[in-house]
């Protein structure tokens, strides 16, 4: 906890805070400078260091010593450390912060109103500012549209007042709050993705469980965006998310949507990729694709697990997703209002 006196009575913190850090650097000291700022104090923070070649993850942390740091002997990827900080942290609410994300001072204070203000939500997800772009949006929460690809709503786009308090398909994982016991009894991550699309992957699993996901626009980060994996274009980034977007696909989409689903995402697919700037990665991607199919029977294995709990229908389902293609290409948020 955050200079706080629960932790040293023994008593549950209200939230567990987890910051997973791989290689991190000045950012993770900047994201956790930020952290002990918080206004609201009445959490604890865990700090995984996920095998950093570089021992500079740890000496940071160690910079903290309200954060209990975690080593780990191995890489578990962002999905095998975030399942491992739900199971380690006591708190009711389970908090994701990326280590290159930074946090204004009432950025948890304002996610612990929401959920007192509005009891029947259980995941919720924040206002991301690209850190080294002012005045852009990284994100408003996780879109996703009828052809299969997911995007953060308002990437890059101009912050000209659109976020507000709302519905969103999915939370993003670089910030992002959800009560712990549901994130752990719908699975928490899949570890079979390692990094890249896990977030969509859990969130989608929370729209077929019927449990919305809000973002609070008063929640606000700063936030750089795959500083520990190489940048959004690199090897790494591309192939994982290109496979895992398949994954996302083949284990959570309703029957009556995945076949017209499947064939819209490889077009999609195709036309982003022979775009000029994209070409270099084309190979990457039939080999990514190769992977998705190949992986595609331990992923069906995973759907029949995944329907069976099902509990909304298929119409709000699709309610949920966006069928504007002008929606995809301009990245455009997509907020709806709060289920009742």
């Amino acid at each position: 906890m955050a200079q706080g006196s629960s932790d040293d009575k023994g008593e549950q913190p209200a939230a567990t805070v987890c910051v997973i850090a791989y290689n991190s650097g000045p950012t993770l000291r900047a994201c956790l400078e930020h952290l002990g700022a918080q206004t609201f104090r009445d959490f604890e923070t865990l700090v995984i260091d996920n095998a950093s070649p570089d021992p500079g993850d740890a000496a940071i942390a160690a910079e903290f010593p309200w954060a209990r740091l975690i080593r780990n002997a191995e890489n578990l990827g962002f999905t095998g450390a975030g399942n491992q900080g739900a199971r380690e942290g006591r708190g009711r609410w389970y908090v994701l912060l990326n280590p290159d994300a930074y946090a204004k001072p009432d950025w948890l204070a304002q996610l612990m109103d929401a959920a007192a203000r509005h009891p029947q939500v259980r995941a919720f997800t924040s206002r991301q500012m690209a850190a080294d772009a002012p005045g852009l949006l990284d994100g408003l929460g996780d879109v996703m549209s009828i052809a299969g690809i997911p995007y953060r709503g308002g990437y890059l786009n101009r912050d000209d007042g659109q976020a507000r308090e709302g519905e969103v398909f999915s939370p993003c994982g670089a910030a992002m709050m959800i009560d712990r016991r549901l994130f752990l009894d719908l699975g928490g991550f899949d570890e079979t993705f390692f990094c890249y699309g896990e977030d969509v992957d859990l969130g989608y699993r929370l729209q077929l469980a019927d449990e919305p996901t809000l973002l609070v626009p008063t929640a606000t980060i700063q936030h750089v965006g795959s500083a520990s994996s190489g940048g959004r274009k690199s090897e790494f980034a591309v192939f994982h998310g290109t496979r895992n977007r398949f994954w996302v696909l083949f284990k959570n989409t309703p029957w009556p949507l995945l076949p017209l689903v499947v064939p819209l995402h490889l077009m999609a697919l195709t036309l982003i990729y022979l775009r000029r700037e994209n070409r270099p990665h084309i190979r990457l991607i039939a080999r990514a694709v190769r992977a998705a199919f190949a992986g595609a029977p331990a992923q069906f294995r995973s759907r029949r697990r995944v329907q069976a709990r099902r509990k909304a229908s298929f119409a709000r389902i699709a309610a949920a997703m966006t069928w504007n293609p002008k929606d995809l290409s301009g990245r455009r948020p997509v907020i709806r209002p709060l289920r009742r």
